[in-house]
């Protein structure tokens, strides 16, 4: 019998699963995917928004500036890539002034600090590529941005060396009320594709199913929420790009949400994105020709001379749109002991950290669970060879030669960096789950010269057969069989 079972590995299923590991219980995390981050928070904009933009009084805007505030502390924690860029809301000649101050309003309200409109010799200074037709813009300090699968890892590896279990490629199948709490059904998909069935006991669960969080809340319970996949496609511009703009560059937002936005990623690229259209397919990911083709048009209205030759990757990812737009969150009003974290849309990945704070309180407080003594609050991440000066990359060879091994040339990725992928806790078991931990075929090549190698580091050390290793879940198998034997 479980405590607490959390459905979702995402960034805010790990996020509570963090908060939930401070107290004294037995939690599990139930992830469909071969690994944690590996649905809407591995494909989003990577910003960690200041708080201006959700209505004054929404858990959007409560939320958003709480994890703000939050994300300082937790990245020096939990060592994960982060930086305060600021942000800019851009507005051209013809629109109309009252747009902007809106905003500024609605930020004051929410409590946002700093935020102020900037405009002439000021604005360009900042960014001297905007539009020539940009007259002003919000100026929000507090802005950021962030890697969102060193956070969502992040707080999976602390709240795992915490005493939480993860349950990776586990479906949930059904979730029915049973006396004392839930009985959850599930599926576990093996790397051979062999599926066995369990049924897991719970005093409690907590929903964090992103787009499927419509589903387990309606199952139990009578209050129906209703959750349309919004997709939003993006292109990744090469690193030579990355110094276009410094900070966030935001459009005036419309219904649909904030518009295409141009930004540096704290590992030095240029992202355009995202468009968002929403669609029936909750698992439709695919880019497509109207969306990428819409996103230089829509871009140039904030950022001139963008170089779009210097694409490297396309991708599109699903935001949780529940018709009441805002987050769905706590105590479902009929399932005792249900609690929602449905809805989870932008602001989600700036919300995350104070989503966690208060959904696992609430859980924590309905169940008694007391306080745990002795929680490590602390991760290291990966240590990264070219974060190193010339002196600390020889020393960490001569610990371990595996560290002169360079695998992925593009990033600079060796093999040694790739062996902690592996090893450590809920350690990497595809290539995708290697390059969300180390950016091993993140580069320009896209792991075209990278990925023969870590298919077989993964065949060596964790004794995945040569057939059986996967791009990330499902039947994404790269080798297929033999031409030859040797």
């Amino acid at each position: 019998m479980y405590d607490v079972i959390v459905i979702g590995g995402g960034v805010t299923g790990c996020a509570i699963a963090r908060e939930l590991s401070k107290f004294e219980g037995k939690g599990c995390v139930i992830e469909a995917g071969d690994d944690v981050c590996s649905g809407t928070s591995k494909a989003n904009s990577a910003i960690i928004h200041a708080g201006f933009d959700a209505a004054p009084g929404s858990n959007k805007a409560r939320l958003n500036v709480r994890g703000n505030a939050m994300m300082d502390e937790l990245a020096e924690k939990l060592d994960i890539s982060f930086r305060r860029n600021g942000s800019l809301v851009v507005r051209t000649a013809e629109q109309p002034e009252e747009g902007l101050r809106q905003l500024l309003e609605k930020g004051r309200q929410n409590g946002v600090p700093g935020i102020r409109i900037v405009a002439g010799e000021e604005l360009r200074a900042m960014e001297p590529n905007l539009a020539d037709t940009v007259v002003e813009a919000l100026y929000a300090p507090t802005g950021a941005i962030v890697c969102p699968f060193e956070m969502t890892i992040a707080f999976a590896e602390n709240a795992y060396e915490n005493g939480m279990e993860f349950r990776l490629e586990t479906t949930v199948k059904e979730i029915e009320k049973e006396e004392g709490g839930y009985c959850v059904r599930v599926e576990k998909r093996a790397a051979d594709q062999t599926v066995t069935t369990e049924e897991l006991h719970t005093k409690a669960v907590v929903n964090a199913a992103g787009v499927y969080a419509d589903v387990w809340n309606n199952r139990v319970s009578e209050n129906k929420i209703h959750i349309t996949a919004r997709k939003g496609e993006y292109l990744l511009l090469d690193k030579v790009a990355g110094n276009h703009v410094q900070h966030t560059i935001f459009q005036l937002p419309g219904k649909m949400g904030k518009g295409v936005l141009v930004t540096q990623t704290v590992h030095g690229n240029l992202l355009v994105g995202p468009t968002a259209k929403d669609i029936d397919d909750k698992e439709g990911v695919n880019t497509t020709p109207e969306g990428l083709d819409y996103l230089p048009d829509s871009a140039a209205v904030s950022v001139k001379n963008l170089p779009l030759r210097q694409v490297i990757t396309s991708f599109a990812g699903l935001r949780a749109h529940e018709d009441g737009d805002d987050f769905v969150l706590g105590e479902a009003a009929d399932a005792p002991n249900f609690y929602n974290a449905a809805g989870i849309e932008s602001p989600g990945l700036s919300s995350a950290p104070a989503i966690g704070e208060e959904i696992a309180a609430e859980v924590a407080a309905k169940l008694g669970l007391q306080k745990k003594e002795g929680f490590k609050d602390t991760r290291k991440g990966v240590q990264h060879l070219a974060e190193l000066s010339m002196e600390q990359r020889n020393e960490l060879i001569r610990q371990n030669p595996a560290y002169g091994n360079i695998i992925c040339r593009c990033e600079m990725i060796s093999e040694g960096e790739i062996l902690d992928a592996i090893h450590r806790p809920i350690g990497a078991r595809s290539l995708d789950a290697v390059k969300r931990r180390t950016r091993a075929g993140m580069g320009r090549c896209q792991s075209g010269f990278c990925s023969p190698r870590v298919i077989d580091i993964l065949n060596r050390e964790c004794g995945i057969p040569m057939e059986q290793v996967r791009k990330n879940s499902g039947a994404s198998n790269f080798i297929v069989g033999k031409n030859k034997e040797i």
